[in-house]
């Protein structure tokens, strides 16, 4: 069973994700800042990550350029959820290496095909 990490600071928001993704047959760990995501992540080692931008404590940016750094998860494939969709903010989440962007608000369909989609490459 693949391993999934949402990092994600708004709790029904991120509880959402967790049963979408349960419900698709993954194992789903949950964290509500990129620290504890970090955290979560060095020990769980998942698959994939999703991961908001907007968040206390450490946004996504700087939670993307942690696990970068980091031999246990620089290769993880990385999926940003956020409102902040504008071409600066996708070109800034590509930079930094993240795999894909998923804009909020997003379907179910979008998120559950986005993940199929990244974790067979």
């Amino acid at each position: 069973m693949k391993k999934i990490l949402v990092i994600e600071d708004t709790e029904n928001v991120r509880q959402n994700i967790v049963e979408i993704l349960e419900n698709e047959d993954y194992e789903v760990y949950s964290a509500e800042n990129g620290k504890a995501g970090i955290d979560l992540a060095f020990n769980v080692q998942p698959d994939l990550i999703l991961c908001d931008i907007m968040m206390p404590v450490m946004d996504g940016y700087e939670t993307l350029k942690e696990m970068r750094k980091n031999v246990a998860t620089a290769t993880t494939p990385f999926i940003f959820l956020s409102a902040k969709n504008s071409p600066q903010d996708l070109r800034l989440g590509m930079e930094l290496g993240a795999d894909d962007y998923i804009p909020k608000p997003f379907t179910i369909e979008e998120l559950a095909g986005g993940v199929a989609m990244r974790l067979k490459r």
